[in-house]
């Protein structure tokens, strides 16, 4: 007897009679078998239930008629291409509903039957037509023949390919559901699915497919929406109890000693939100379980001091440390940082990025593997596998989105493994907290150093432009400093926005003709990128033309402008980060985006929703909203295979349900060892093992 996988494996082919250019169509959504199918669930539906008379039907509403047939005819068109036409009757009131390059309809329609259509009807010459309607025959032998035609008013929409209709996916799905809805395994425990109050697998299937009404697609979305997030958040749990199990990390910890040690070497006193974070660092630090934690924080909260806090804790015990960055330009600003904290310090600190000369590279390798260095601050170059620690303690990586899960893991050796704190400037919307980090404790900084100062923003218009430039010249006057931000490196004709080179070279020779301008973008060598931001701290450059390098962490306290053009090429969060650029010094800070009169509407009010809110943490919701999660994980290229049904912004409260509902299985059997929730283990092992290197959770 098969296997139910043997009986899903059956191809759709076998079940369902399909020409061969049909199978080719299936081949190309992935759809072979009719396991494929039955997981192919519905974009959406229709509602044929606005059920009229021929006479009160409206144009381009989705509505339904019913009536007799009275007429069926067919004609060639030419060049292959046929229409088959019908007229059914109601109450002397007539329709005639069209199919164009479909000769088969031809057959199925009789005089005397009657049937229901519905479609969105054009009014033509008089008469109402209908192109293309569902149809369902009604209460003779043709029904009969093709009882398996849903005849529910709630018709499933699939996503198709060129060729493939509605038509030929809900027919297979009038085929395949009823003969093989029950024969997937139910992989959901019976006490998660009475604690939630989930419809059972088979149930969920035929309720999908084959609905009789809108409650019953709630009730099995939210069972595939729960299952998909619950495999998610145990693989989560996993990753968290392996991290704990199988990997040691050595005990530091932060004693009353080495705490007033640190403390005076930070140039402020600490902020409650700050010294709250540094004790939940303290705590892990001290336990042999590697750290994984996340702090996030507004922008000019706070956390680099923080994170330098966990640093010193750590060589204070003897050990290494490393300070890993996305750019370049990020890690010589940490590296800026700690010259100036460390000043008094015996700590030994270098810096390694792709810019170092040959000789200083080789020795910055060997003082690292001989234990000679204290602190090492870097880029991704710190992944390389020439790269040896003698004692590494603690690695802190700083944005860790443009991190994926490989890179978190690959200063492991062996069974040894350094604590983690992983930090963004980019406050996280709740559910993708729970889900991108899920397998990390997270600390949070919600106030603010003082001294911090406002940025008050601006959507400025064409009207307005000429004066925010006069008001900006005054500021530089003034000695204020300037950044100026686009999006692009070079002009694009694909694209209309402005480049960092057009930029600025209309300003040079316009409105910034008396200033010091310079430009700093990605494609200029690491040794230009260092001179023309250095040049821009000590105040050389009055103004910046810059792309997205500066997005994060550049520190330059007497820049108090922020100019950004075409705006629209950002996210929100994103422009809280350019404006987190400015308005760290003394003096307030003002930032503009400069809008186009042919902007939209939307997107002037997604503009202004960011100038009129100062909070990253609620910009970060409604970036969220308006752009859903993006790629999870870090990155695709580490396999994680993206959601099926559910959705991070509409599906959080099921999220809230599923995450807890994991860790309390992870809880009662941890590692999922028991029988009962071995078919859950295989799933989760399917889809998650290899991205998030489940190997054995056991």
């Amino acid at each position: 007897m098969p296997t139910p996988l043997e009986t899903l494996a059956t191809p759709i082919a076998d079940v369902v009679a399909l020409r061969p250019p049909q199978q080719q169509q299936l081949a190309r959504l992935a759809m072979r078998s009719v396991g494929h199918f039955l997981f192919n669930f519905p974009r959406d539906y229709e509602d044929l239930s606005d059920l009229r008379p021929i006479d009160e039907l409206e144009e381009d509403v989705l509505q339904t008629v019913r009536g007799t047939v009275v007429e069926v005819d067919s004609r060639s068109m030419g060049f292959g291409k046929s229409r088959v036409g019908v007229l059914i009757s109601d109450r002397d009131l007539l329709l005639r509903a069209t199919w164009f390059n479909q000769p088969f309809m031809r057959e199925k329609f009789k005089m005397g039957q009657r049937v229901q259509m519905s479609a969105k009807p054009k009014m033509r010459g008089g008469r109402w037509e209908m192109s293309h309607p569902h149809t369902v025959w009604l209460g003779d032998e043709f029904a009969e023949a093709d009882k398996q035609t849903p005849t529910s008013d709630l018709q499933p929409i699939y996503s198709l390919t060129e060729g493939m209709t509605q038509y030929h996916m809900r027919r297979i799905a009038g085929e395949v559901v009823p003969k093989f809805a029950d024969v997937p395994e139910e992989v959901l425990p019976e006490p998660v699915l009475a604690a939630y109050n989930l419809m059972p697998i088979g149930e969920s299937l035929r309720a999908i497919h084959l609905p009789m009404n809108m409650e019953e697609v709630t009730r099995a979305r939210r069972r595939f929406i729960f299952q998909e997030l619950l495999v998610l958040q145990l693989a989560l749990a996993a990753r968290r109890h392996q991290q704990r199990v199988n990997f040691r990390a050595p005990a530091l910890e932060v004693s009353a000693q080495i705490d007033a040690r640190i403390t005076r070497l930070l140039p402020f006193a600490l902020t409650p939100g700050q010294r709250r974070a540094i004790d939940e660092i303290g705590v892990d630090l001290n336990a042999t379980t590697p750290m994984n934690r996340l702090l996030q924080g507004d922008v000019g909260s706070g956390k680099t001091l923080v994170a330098v806090y966990a640093l010193l804790a750590c060589v204070a015990h003897g050990h290494q440390a490393a300070l890993m960055a996305p750019t370049e330009i990020l890690a010589r600003q940490h590296a800026h940082t700690l010259e100036r904290l460390l000043d008094e310090s015996r700590v030994r600190y270098r810096l390694l990025v792709g810019g170092l000369k040959s000789g200083e590279r080789e020795q910055t390798l060997r003082q690292i593997a001989a234990g000679e260095l204290d602190l090492l601050i870097g880029t991704h170059a710190l992944l390389q596998e020439r790269v040896q620690f003698k004692n590494l303690g603690l690695v802190v990586i700083d944005e860790q989105h443009k991190f994926g899960v490989e890179q978190r893991a690959a200063l492991r050796r062996g069974d040894q493994s350094p604590h983690y704190l992983v930090m963004t400037a980019t406050p996280i919307p709740r559910t993708v907290s729970m889900t991108q980090f899920g397998d990390l404790d997270v600390s949070t900084l919600n106030d603010m150093p003082p001294g911090r100062q406002p940025v008050k923003s601006y959507v400025v218009g064409p009207s307005e432009q000429e004066r925010w430039w006069h008001f900006a010249r005054n500021k530089l006057r003034e000695g204020r400093q300037a950044f100026v931000v686009t999006p692009l490196v070079e002009e694009s004709e694909n694209i209309a926005a402005k480049s960092v080179d057009r930029a600025f070279e209309e300003l040079t020779s316009g409105e910034l003709a008396d200033f010091r301008v310079d430009i700093l973008h990605g494609r200029m060598t690491p040794v230009e990128k260092d001179e023309a931001m250095e040049r821009f701290r000590r105040g050389e450059t009055q103004v910046l033309v810059a792309t997205t390098v500066i997005e994060v962490g550049v520190d330059v306290p007497n820049a108090s402008l922020m100019i950004i053009a075409s705006p629209e090429r950002f996210g929100i969060a994103q422009l809280h980060q350019l404006r987190g650029r400015v308005g760290r010094g003394m003096h307030p800070g003002y930032c503009a985006v400069m809008i186009d009169e042919e902007v939209p509407d939307p997107v002037r009010e997604r503009l202004q929703k960011f100038a009129d809110t100062s909070s990253g943490f609620e910009l970060a919701e409604i970036d969220f909203a308006l752009r859903g999660p993006g790629d999870l994980f870090g990155t695709q290229q580490h396999g994680v295979p993206p959601f099926v049904i559910a959705d991070l912004v509409r599906d959080a409260e099921i999220l809230e349900e599923a995450r807890a509902a994991a860790f309390e299985l992870f809880k009662q059997d941890p590692g999922l060892a028991n029988p009962e929730h071995a078919k859950l283990r295989a799933q989760m092992l399917r889809r998650y093992g290899a991205a998030l290197e489940l190997a054995d959770v056991g």
